[in-house]
């Protein structure tokens, strides 16, 4: 009987608490950025910092990321990610740096994510990159650079291994119909 009573508190437990933290994330994510859409939801710990760079489209969905935005980054609707994303748009400089291994100079370069895009899990974007329109990148790559749209991409670096049915691509997206 106190084994059925300890299941049933702790699936209450998950219930109401995976609800509230969702809830606590996503506020936070909310309130360090500088323009975010309708539909933005935070599944995991997530932190954000340059946050007056970022702006974040419509149903946006994060499953923990850690973002260092002030370069200057842009996410655009129906965005999804795996769990422990991370994206930098800030860099130590080593060309031509004047200590070793780098200086004390901060270079910054803007990440564009366009729309409908779905980074995997434990996925790191660069300062610099831009994610094209419906591209899907795979768990684990290291984006550096520029991924077509309606790419798939997978490695370190990440590189395009197929490609979106761009026929099927634009009657879904026509239809409206968004995860």
């Amino acid at each position: 009987m106190v084994d059925r009573l300890v299941v049933r508190l702790a699936s209450l437990a998950r219930r109401v608490g995976r609800p509230l933290q969702r809830a606590w994330y996503t506020r936070l994510v909310r309130g360090s950025v500088a323009q975010c859409g309708p539909g933005l939801r935070v599944n995991g710990p997530s932190e954000v910092s340059g946050g007056r760079s970022v702006r974040l489209g419509s149903n946006v969905h994060f499953n923990g990321a850690m973002i260092t935005g002030g370069g200057g980054l842009s996410i655009g609707d129906n965005f999804h990610s795996g769990r422990d994303l991370r994206i930098m748009t800030a860099n130590h400089r080593w060309k031509g740096a004047t200590e070793l291994p780098y200086d004390s100079e901060i270079e910054l370069r803007p990440v564009t994510i366009e729309d409908n895009v779905w980074l995997g899990e434990r996925v790191t974007v660069l300062p610099g990159a831009f994610i094209g329109e419906g591209a899907i990148v795979g768990a684990g790559a290291v984006v550096s650079g520029r991924i077509e749209p309606l790419s798939v991409a997978a490695g370190v670096p990440a590189r395009p291994v197929g490609e979106r049915d761009r026929e099927h691509y634009e009657s879904v997206k026509a239809a409206g119909r968004f995860h």
